[in-house]
């Protein structure tokens, strides 16, 4: 019998790797995995690449992960939102490597990954500072970028609703980057705050199918981001 639930959060990391690359959902404070952040916390893996919209508020959920310093490298397009001193602490001592991404270029670089397309051109950041040593070409009389596919190893999402088989719904804002990042990691984890029965959720309603996921935690009562768990 297909069924993609774990019983809790340590099983829903298990197995994740140092050096990994690890997609992190969430736009400001809306759909951020906070408990999943806190399992690989615990889990211990380090030297990690975390790719997310922005570098955390305080001291809490992404922030937090950045303060153990088991991230190398942090791949975003809001890195100094309002409140992000960890980052700032360790970014201006340079124990965390930035690579900047306008927040367009992230998604459709990660979605080309789902895709399995092999780049793509764009106009955003041509002639800036973002697109230096990257290939560039002129399209009826405009100058494009050449943007590489951007891989997960994993991803960690937070969903409202999933079933045994991984099909999940968002609430509202929450969905921002998720479904294109469950397409773009190798393994997908989820947590979502109510799991139903098969026919639980309606086949139109469904805003990612389950075969880009792999595990499921249930989270009946999600911290909400920035605060502490």
């Amino acid at each position: 019998m297909l069924d993609k639930r774990v019983s809790s959060l340590a099983a829903a990391v298990e197995g994740i790797r140092d050096g990994a690359v690890v997609l992190i959902g969430g736009f400001g404070a809306s759909g951020i995995p906070v408990e999943l952040i806190d399992g690989l916390i615990e889990q211990g893996a380090k030297d990690l690449t975390v790719v997310t919209n922005n570098a955390g508020s305080g001291h809490a959920d992404i922030a937090k992960l950045l303060a153990t310093g088991r991230v190398k490298r942090i791949v975003c397009s809001f890195p100094r939102s309002a409140g992000s001193v960890v980052f700032e602490e360790l970014y201006s001592a340079g124990k965390l490597e930035l690579e900047l991404v306008p927040q367009g270029t992230l998604s459709e670089r990660m979605r080309a990954a789902g895709a399995g397309i092999g780049g793509f051109f764009t106009p955003t950041a041509a002639g800036t500072k973002l697109a230096e040593g990257k290939e560039t070409r002129v399209i009826e009389g405009r100058e494009y970028v050449f943007e590489k596919p951007l891989k997960g190893d994993v991803a960690l999402i937070k969903a409202e609703t999933a079933d045994r088989w991984g099909n999940l719904t968002f609430r509202q804002t929450a969905r921002n980057f998720a479904p294109t990042m469950a397409m773009a990691a190798d393994l997908t984890i989820v947590q979502a705050s109510r799991i139903v029965d098969l026919g639980g959720i309606a086949p139109e309603q469904v805003m990612t199918p389950g075969i880009f996921v792999d595990r499921v935690v249930e989270i009946p009562n999600p911290v909400h981001a920035g605060q502490a768990a």
